[in-house]
């Protein structure tokens, strides 16, 4: 099996997070042993922020990486044990919201596909870039 940064390069649908993640020096991170829980903003999910913001952020690496990692959980979280969840601490500090009554959300973002697995983790496909508050 393959970790979760080259499960997500494999995958084809996360060109733009993969990218955003090189340029912020997170693959180390991302490729170590983990365990983590990534909820990952697919290709589509990052063309809709308004234009240039994928550009600005590039350019702000401070900013990319406070993103990035409000979009990582310690620990391997699968979709049974989301579920049960109301929010979770992401690796950024901050905690996003978990809604599971009518499919799974997290914070505005809907879970796509959940638990595709790495060997360090799992993925959670979403639709939406969440950004911490």
């Amino acid at each position: 099996m393959a970790n979760i940064i080259d499960t997500a390069t494999n995958n084809g649908s996360f060109k733009t997070l993969v990218a955003a993640i090189q340029a912020a020096g997170l693959v180390d991170t991302l490729q170590g042993a983990g365990p983590f829980t990534v909820f990952a903003p697919t290709d589509e999910a990052f063309n809709k922020l308004p234009a240039g913001t994928v550009d600005a952020l590039l350019q702000d690496i401070p900013k990319l990486k406070k993103i990035l990692t409000y979009h990582v959980v310690s620990g391997k979280v699968l979709a049974a044990d989301v579920v049960k969840l109301k929010t979770a601490t992401t690796v950024e500090g901050s905690d996003v919201k978990i809604d599971a009554s009518n499919g799974v959300k997290i914070n505005d973002a809907t879970v796509a596909a959940a638990d595709v697995a790495a060997d360090n983790g799992v993925i959670h496909v979403i639709d939406t870039v969440l950004i911490p508050a």
